[in-house]
């Protein structure tokens, strides 16, 4: 019975320049990578975690920014509290 892939594949073709490939293939020596195509993944799953975690930060940003002077005064007050419940490195 033959295995069916857990994630289809699409089937590409894309122009880049001779540069572009170089550099491609040096990162898949590199990487002892399989093929090009993996490498393009890794590359695109990078950049992707990247975008992921500059939203994330800017979501966190325009949390606190939005808070009152009275919510930063609480969250302190909480954040003050919370650091005597851990032991002491002493």
């Amino acid at each position: 019975m033959p295995r069916v892939s857990a994630t289809r594949k699409a089937k590409k073709t894309f122009s880049l320049s001779r540069q572009s490939v170089m550099y491609l293939e040096s990162l898949r020596k590199e990487k002892r990578s399989k093929s090009v195509s993996s490498v393009l993944e890794d590359i695109i799953r990078q950049q992707q975690q990247a975008r992921e975690m500059e939203r994330i930060a800017a979501s966190v940003t325009r949390h606190y920014d939005s808070l009152t002077s009275e919510e930063v005064a609480d969250d302190r007050a909480w954040g003050d509290f919370a650091a005597t419940q851990f032991p002491s490195e002493d």
